[in-house]
């Protein structure tokens, strides 16, 4: 399995600190609106990431934090009139229920930055101690940028020609010693939450969150960081920095990062009238369908979110779905005996998709190709399945197509409040309708379950339905 380092500019072999284990950690969001569909790129190419290594066997701790205080939730809390605890812990319900429509797996650890306050006054004493932070007049702390050797070897940026620009808050130059020098610990102001520590009443900055997250639930050595492309300067510098001076051990062996996303070949910002939730995606189209956009490039492609990719997105993810449910419908039917001769030799021919499949998730998580062969099995087993097959055979390429597609994070099987027993016997009334010639009767009922979200197809084989 080859990986693209950030680190070191190439494609490597991904060989783990520890045999058949995997440690990593993706930066999670902030919580305080809805999340936008520019988060949930970097949610659904790292759970796809995760469960590649779950199905090729690997023991994966994956781990995915919360930032629940930040200057926007603060803000946030402001303009309700409630506390910046109660938006974080309201927005991280909401991210929650978004990332369960779009299929992404719970980490095995979501932790929330307010409660790693001890483990990161902590690594910041530690910091203070070893020479590699200082704290200023008014309770700040900062980290010594120059001091710290290899800065600059993730982002590939010469310190010499960085100008001092982060996330935290603007503190007068003065108090620094150093323009690049970045925060640790800001002291509070009025109305903020804080918390107590040597130097001031205050709390974290953002960067040394992830620090005290990832070494508290992974390690003091990770195998894989990643995020979306924004975050490598400065985040995931500074988190290089303070890890490594702290620990006194290489941070992360991979660095991984997704591209932006676009809306309309234009960069989303709600000034430009182009920002969208995740939540106001849902409204229009079933996440699996925004699942299956953002998996449709390469994730260190750029894509751009329209609605007409949405469209297209919509038909091939119904193409395979539709292809999942035909098989599904002529295993009812199908003689209940071993696989022909002939059986088995299609089967063999099928396997080569599954193996293009793993080719391109083997070769940097190429997900755009990996969906190619999916479409390539589509098409052989429209071409190589009727009513003629055994049930073995066709439970075997519906298997193998359940399998690809649970990797990308994909369900075959839709949900529906209808039972498959009451859509089958409305179904059943449709037809003596039919036969009765009471035509109008036979709509009613086509036309009901076309409300409840199911679809009738009237074939040579019978009818075939499926939920839309």
């Amino acid at each position: 399995m080859k990986l693209y380092n950030t680190l070191t500019g190439k494609k490597e072999e991904f060989i783990p600190l520890e045999e058949g284990k995997v440690k990593m950690y993706v930066c999670g969001p902030t919580v305080y609106n809805y999340i936008h569909i520019g988060n949930a790129r970097p949610m659904i190419v790292f759970d796809t990431v995760r469960r590649y290594m779950e199905h090729m066997g690997y023991d994966v701790n994956f781990v995915s934090n919360f930032t629940d205080v930040d200057d926007k939730i603060i803000k946030k809390a402001m303009e309700e009139g409630s506390l910046a605890e109660e938006v974080a812990q309201r927005f991280i319900a909401e991210c929650k229920k978004d990332m369960a429509g779009m299929q992404v797996l719970p980490a095995t650890t979501h932790p929330l930055a307010t409660q790693e306050i001890d483990g990161m006054i902590e690594m910041i004493s530690a910091l203070v101690e070893k020479g590699y932070a200082y704290a200023a007049a008014d309770g700040t702390v900062y980290f010594r940028t120059r001091k710290f050797d290899g800065y600059g070897k993730l982002s590939h940026k010469n310190i010499d020609d960085l100008q001092a620009g982060h996330r935290d808050i603007k503190v007068a130059g003065e108090l620094k010693e150093d323009p690049l020098d970045f925060v640790l610990w800001k002291p509070k102001k009025e109305g903020e939450p804080y918390w107590k520590s040597p130097w001031s009443d205050g709390r974290p900055g953002w960067h040394i969150e992830c620090s005290v997250m990832a070494k508290k639930y992974l390690g003091e050595e990770i195998d894989i960081h990643a995020g979306g492309e924004d975050l490598i300067f400065p985040h995931h510098e500074n988190e290089i920095a303070q890890s490594e001076a702290a620990n006194g051990k290489p941070f992360s062996r991979y660095w991984m990062h997704n591209a932006f996303l676009n809306i309309d070949n234009r960069k989303m910002s709600k000034s430009l009238g182009n920002f969208f939730t995740v939540r106001e995606v849902s409204e229009k189209y079933d996440l699996q369908v925004l699942r299956f956009f953002m998996l449709s490039a390469h994730y260190r492609s750029p894509l751009n979110f329209s609605a007409e990719l949405m469209e297209a997105a919509k038909n091939g993810l119904d193409r395979i779905i539709t292809a999942a449910e035909t098989l599904t419908f002529l295993q009812k039917s199908a003689p209940a005996c071993q696989t022909t001769e002939k059986e088995e030799a299609l089967l063999k021919d099928a396997h080569v998709y599954t193996e293009k499949f793993q080719a391109a998730m083997e070769d940097d998580f190429n997900t755009a190709d990996a969906i190619s062969a999916v479409f390539e099995l589509v098409k052989y087993c429209n071409t190589h399945a009727s009513s003629e097959n055994t049930k073995e055979y066709l439970e075997k390429l519906y298997d193998q197509m359940r399998t690809l597609c649970d990797i990308l994070g994909i369900l075959l099987e839709q949900e529906d409040n209808m039972l498959e027993e009451e859509i089958e016997a409305l179904i059943e009334r449709r037809q003596t309708a039919r036969k009765e010639k009471d035509f109008a009767r036979a709509d009613e009922i086509r036309d009901l379950l076309l409300q409840k979200g199911i679809q009738l197809k009237d074939t040579r084989e019978g009818v075939q339905w499926k939920r839309v």
